[in-house]
Order: structure tokens, then sequence, then C-alpha cells
């Protein structure tokens, strides 16, 4: 555990990747929004002030990842740290860095309600689709999907690394054409009725939490296959 440990402290020595720049994005993002809305007044009714720029924070949390592979990977190697320390840490990274901003958006969302949309009535954190009643389960709702994205954006690293640009292109087309074909037989088997019952009927916190782990789980296992023989 002590390696592990220590290959965090390298991860973590690039905070600003990790920490400063998905917090100013997000706070960019959430200053442009405010006075979009501060600037049209009574020109927007207040049930129409509803953002989804919290998303800013989750891609660049992704983005930041990928970096973390295709760059401390190769330094991490040169120090004789196994790759097996490497993805732990990884994932001790990963899931430490989403447990923070999730505590921090559930108590921005709590601030949003207190304050009545921060005086002007705008919904930035607290979106009704993922608003809980019970803040174990909010705090579920904004964490899974950081770590969701993330395991993405380490996945994306490590096949990098692993099969080069050619398997970053292999890849992105693979998921391309799987998305294509499941829209074809959706629309020839006029399922969307379906589609959009299902995400309707089914709980925010399945949607956001459940599957999303899911997701991570088997990008994380699949990951950790390919690292086995990347090359740094």
């Amino acid at each position: 555990m002590k390696h592990v440990i220590d290959v965090v402290r390298i991860q973590t020595v690039n905070w600003i990747g990790l920490l400063a720049w998905p917090v100013a994005i997000l706070g960019l993002t959430f200053v442009i929004n405010f006075t979009l809305f501060g600037l049209l007044g009574n020109q927007t009714s207040t049930d129409n002030r509803t953002t989804g720029a919290l998303i800013s924070i989750y891609i660049v949390m992704a983005i930041s990842h990928l970096q973390s592979i295709t760059q401390v990977f190769p330094f991490a190697m040169g120090l004789s740290v196994t790759r097996r320390t490497f993805y732990a840490a990884t994932a001790l990274v990963v899931a430490g860095q989403a447990a923070i901003f999730g505590v921090a958006l559930t108590l921005f969302m709590l601030l949003e309600q207190l304050t009545n949309g921060w005086g002007i009535s705008m919904r930035f954190f607290s979106l009704p689709f993922l608003v809980q009643d019970n803040l174990v389960l909010q705090f579920l709702v904004f964490t899974v999907p950081f770590i969701a994205l993330s395991a993405i954006g380490v996945f994306g690293g490590v096949v990098f690394k692993r099969w080069g640009q050619s398997g970053v292109y292999v890849m992105g087309i693979g998921a391309s054409l799987v998305v294509f074909a499941a829209v074809v037989l959706i629309t020839l088997g006029q399922l969307w009725p379906a589609v959009g019952s299902f995400f309707a009927t089914t709980p925010t916190v399945a949607l956001l939490a459940g599957y999303p782990l899911l997701i991570a789980v088997v990008l994380g296992a699949g990951g950790y296959l390919a690292i086995r023989r990347a090359v740094p």
C-alpha cells in the first residue's frame, strides 16, 4: 500500500490539472451564466433559467485523467513503478477527486437552493433531474459520473499507450459504429417511445449512479488488462 500512496503523490504533483483547472473552468462557466441571466433580468422567465454548464467540470476531469496516463505513466515507469501499482494509484486518485468534487457540488447545490438561485433564480447546480431528497443519494448522483468519465479518460489513455494513435482511431470508430447501429435498430423497430419511457421512468440514482458505476467497472477492468502490456 505504501508504494501505491507514493505513486498517488507523484500523480498529485499535477494538482493544477487535477484540481485547479476543473475548478477554474467550472467557475468561469458559472460566472458567464450568472452574468447572462443577470443581464437578461425579466426578459427570461424564472422557470427558464436553467443551464447545463455543470457538465464542463466532468469533461475537464476526464481529460485530466487521460493526460495522467499519457504523461505521468511513462515517468512512473522510469522510476521502476509496476503497472499494477500505477493503476491502483490512478484508481485511488480518481475516487478521491470524485469524492471531493461530489461533496463540493452537493454543498453548492444546497447553497443555490438557500439563496433562491443566487438571487436570480438560476439553476446551475440544482438541475431538476439531479436533485434528490436524500443527501447520500445526492452525493452519489454527483460523484459517480465523475468516476465513469474519468474511467473513460483513463481507458482512452491506456489504449493510446498500448496501441498508439491507430488504437485510438479504432476505438473511436468502433464506438461510433455501435451508437449508429443502436440508432438504426431503434428507428427500424420504432422503439423510440420505449427508449423515452425508459429514461422517464428509471430513477435518477440508477441513471446517474448505478449504470455509470457499471461502465466505470467494465472500463477499469479493460484498462487494467491493457496497461499490463502498454509501452511507457
